[in-house]
């Protein structure tokens, strides 16, 4: 797989999604052990209920503001006046986004602190007093790393556009770090709240000093600044809304699964967020990570109106997503319970709570590929600046996601309410392809088909889902039994590994380009481990 349009924009979009994936891979690592360390001290029950719909309110705020929509949309402004040589107006238009967006948001944190109890109360209607009040408590905590994530969001929007990717990929794992000291060493004082004040801890070392730090060492440009008329700081702002929707879809999704699930038995939302988080392990280290690396050469190609590279990018993104989403489908259908129980089921989680979980992530795992490719041509529109109709298309599927919870959630429990996400971000995913497809101009020359490509790794994907099933069961099977987690990791290795190089083989056979490129990358890693 060549990256060469990558290098037209002036990098390479492929080394940059390697260093993204292996970033945002340790990142995930880190949001393992901290759900083993929250597993561990506290169980699956009414207190981790409390703790995870803490989240609700300021989750809202950060999907909104500070959660990718004012990055993406501050990128491809900041892009062009860089690409333009007009350097000075670039840091101008960062400095009037940040002032206004920095002051604007911590007026609502303060806001949302007052009205919490109000809120609470709204989005949770069937949590008890005990639980209202607790996630109260820990919603005001963690309120104020909103404006950390927001200002760090600006930084490293600035950073991207200038082709630096690795301080913005450690932000995650700062805050990660920050959660884990939360409940090791805060929860031995403050309980489950200990778990809150390690998240806002984290926001503020992960994403305010880290990448300041990184700013000030590139010679980075701030001063404060109101003039919201400047006419790139509005175009910034005309962005935002449409961006800010476009990209908090998949969580307000959660956001609504949370609501749904505080009428069933205490622990489901602990179960639907302990399976979502596990799920968005892959979707973050393959989606997430291209979509970061590949968005600042959509941009400068979308920039310099080169139509032919940017569509080429685009496809070679995609392809590479859905080439590398589709043996991580198949592994969390195969292993739901034993992926479950080596990363939860310590202390005071239970095996049901490991059954519960790993019901919901098969249910989610079946929309990986979706909402992976979604986080690319999302990116797609932004960098043609039409941030309007991802918008339009998300709203419409979500108006069709709550009544398809309502249905299947008296089917199916909180499984229901997982697969209702999964067949969501199909819809939604397929309909931005289709519309995309038609908004970017056409060039001369006949583009390379999907259709063989989807075929063969459809085609590997069963082939080494099967093997993988059988090896899993004969492995149940014939091992004696002796401690469950060890058990568990034992055979999810062996099946994992069998499976990953099963597929890489079949597809280097079927003649799957993306293959070659993976091939390199692990050449690469040997060559660097032998020195």
């Amino acid at each position: 797989m060549r990256d060469s349009d990558g290098q037209t924009a002036g990098y390479s979009w492929a080394r940059a999604s390697a260093l993204m994936m292996s970033a945002i891979f340790a990142s995930r690592v880190l949001g393992m052990l901290r759900d083993t360390v929250i597993a561990f001290r506290f169980g699956q029950n009414e207190l981790t209920d409390a703790y995870r719909a803490a989240f609700q309110l300021p989750d809202l705020l950060f999907f909104m503001v500070a959660g990718g929509a004012l990055s993406s949309s501050l990128m491809p402004v900041f892009s062009g006046y860089w690409e333009r040589g007009q350097k000075d107006e670039a840091w101008r238009v960062f400095s009037i986004v940040a002032s206004v967006m920095v002051s604007l948001t911590s007026l609502l944190v303060l806001v949302l602190i007052a009205v919490a109890p109000w809120a609470v109360a709204l989005m949770f209607p069937g949590f008890e007093p005990y639980r209202l009040e607790l996630t109260t408590h820990m919603t005001r905590i963690v309120l104020p790393a909103q404006v950390c994530f927001l200002m760090g969001g600006l930084m490293m929007a600035t950073l991207y556009a200038r082709k630096h990717f690795l301080v913005p990929a450690l932000g995650p794992n700062i805050y990660n770090l920050g959660i884990i000291f939360g409940g090791l060493v805060l929860a031995l004082w403050l309980g489950v709240a200990g778990l809150a004040w390690g998240a806002l801890l984290g926001a503020f070392v992960g994403s305010v000093v880290l990448p300041l730090i990184a700013m000030r060492r590139l010679g980075s440009a701030f001063r404060l600044e109101f003039n919201w008329r400047h006419e790139g700081a509005r175009e910034v702002f005309r962005l935002m809304l449409p961006v800010m929707f476009g990209l908090s879809l998949p969580g307000i999704y959660m956001l609504i699964l949370r609501v749904f699930a505080s009428w069933l038995p205490a622990g489901a939302i602990s179960a639907l967020d302990n399976a979502n988080r596990q799920m968005q392990a892959p979707l973050g280290i393959i989606g997430q990570g291209v979509a970061l690396a590949i968005f600042p050469a959509l941009t400068t190609l979308a920039a310099r109106e080169q139509w032919g590279a940017l569509r080429a990018t685009l496809r070679q993104g995609l392809r590479l997503v859905w080439f590398l989403t589709a043996p991580a489908t198949a592994l969390l259908l195969v292993l739901a319970e034993d992926i479950s129980r080596v990363l939860l089921q310590y202390g005071k989680f239970t095996p049901a709570d490991t059954q519960l979980v790993a019901s919901a992530l098969r249910a989610f795992a079946l929309g990986l590929f979706a909402w992976s490719g979604q986080a690319l041509i999302a990116r797609g529109f932004f960098a043609l600046r039409d941030a309007l109709t991802p918008v339009l298309i998300g709203s419409l599927v979500t108006l069709g996601f709550v009544p398809l919870c309502w249905v299947l959630m008296p089917l199916l429990g909180h499984v229901g309410l997982a697969l209702a996400t999964s067949i969501a971000a199909t819809a939604q995913m397929v309909w931005m392809l289709m519309v995309l497809n038609r908004r970017i101009p056409h060039e001369e020359g006949a583009p390379v088909p999907l259709a063989r490509f989807v075929l063969a790794t459809a085609t590997a994907t069963l082939l080494v889902g099967g093997l993988a099933y059988g090896l899993h069961t004969g492995l149940h099977a014939l091992l004696p039994p002796f401690q469950p987690n060890l058990r568990s990791l034992l055979i999810g290795l062996v099946v994992a590994s069998s499976a990953l190089w099963a597929y890489l083989y079949l597809c280097r056979w079927l003649r799957v380009q993306e293959t070659e490129y993976v091939w390199r990358v692990l050449r690469r890693a040997q060559a660097r481990s032998a020195r």
